[in-house]
């Protein structure tokens, strides 16, 4: 508590001359209007509403509400004890007489649907530009789908109010989806995500169409190869053969090759921190590789393949059974007798 001051020397405190020599501290103490004292806070203090809850106070009357039997009923096991999770009351479990049916898909995907009428809807109101490619990305920023977990699957309810030709790369897509897209112009490129890669994507980090297996960045990689090569040749084709220009070029062929080897394990594009992932079990790589999916690895199946990772080109040589034969016909040329 600060100091009161004395009534008697009060008002020789009043004089200017005195209020000017006083420090700043003692100068509202001159006002007796100013020397009354406020309540401490202290006993004022709580916590923010609904900040913690009350402990409930069984068996103290029936005002708590949980008064008498605190809540738990009239005698028997479940009020004198506890109950085992799925007690049936001592007879044999139903579980058990009649046995489990059904299973969990350990390799079910939980797609978010997208219908062609939404989407239809949505460039209607532009909120969605079809100028420009629709990606998970554009979908989320503009409300179109939910939350997204494992992918977006592109659906055809509505595909007769689609009227704008677009440009969409999706988690998967459905046969008449991409049908009715096509019918008008547009076009469809399904992708694998992985749910991690999507929330990177949403929040601007990873480019959410290419990867280092997609077809434009494969195609610049062939180029930047074949400029390599050829200034190689130029190199060696040059007049200038000297020790110290030879040295210089293998320095900067061992420095291209580490930028190389840098470049493929960092994003592609600029403004992106993270690389987009490729899929690497073989049902996602299989199903990516079907062009009826519209798979963004179907440029890597050559012709006479299928998507599948099992299938063999097949060739003008002669099978195992076959080589044996020519080889026992040589042999009995061969012989003597």
């Amino acid at each position: 508590m600060p100091p009161r001051l004395l009534t008697s020397i009060r008002p020789l405190l009043r004089s200017p001359a005195t209020s000017l020599l006083l420090p700043p501290f003692l100068i509202p103490c001159l006002n007796p209007s100013t020397t009354h004292r406020q309540a401490s806070i202290l006993s004022s203090l709580s916590d923010n509403p609904l900040a913690y809850h009350k402990k409930i106070r069984r068996g103290r009357g029936p005002s708590s509400g949980k008064g008498k039997t605190s809540g738990r009923g009239h005698k028997g096991q479940k009020q004198h004890g506890k109950v085992p999770r799925g007690f049936q009351g001592g007879q044999t479990p139903l579980e058990i007489v009649h046995g489990t049916r059904g299973f969990v898909n350990v390799f079910s995907v939980d797609m978010q649907p997208l219908n062609l009428s939404r989407i239809q809807s949505w460039i209607d109101q532009g909120r969605i530009d079809p100028s420009r490619p629709i990606t998970i990305k554009e979908l989320s920023d503009s409300n179109c789908v939910g939350k997204i977990k494992d992918g977006v699957k592109l659906l055809a309810d509505g595909a007769q109010e689609l009227r704008t030709p677009i440009n969409i790369i999706i988690s998967r897509a459905s046969k008449s989806a991409i049908a009715a897209v096509e019918k008008i112009g547009g076009s469809v490129m399904t992708r694998f995500y992985t749910p991690f890669a999507i929330q990177r994507i949403l929040k601007g980090t990873t480019d959410p169409i290419n990867s280092l297996r997609s077809e434009r960045i494969m195609m610049e990689e062939e180029e930047e190869d074949e400029d390599e090569r050829n200034e190689a040749e130029e190199a060696e084709d040059g007049d200038y053969r000297s020790e110290a220009l030879v040295g210089d070029a293998t320095a900067t062929s061992e420095a291209s090759t580490i930028a190389n080897a840098v470049a493929a394990v960092q994003p592609r594009r600029s403004g992106f921190r993270y690389r987009l992932p490729d899929p690497t079990s073989r049902k996602d790589i299989e199903y990516y590789r079907d062009p009826a999916h519209r798979g963004y690895l179907s440029h890597l199946v050559k012709e006479g393949q299928t998507p599948s990772l099992f299938f063999k080109i097949p060739t003008g040589g002669k099978g195992v059974a076959g080589k044996r034969a020519a080889a026992k016909k040589a042999l009995e040329e061969n012989r003597i007798w």
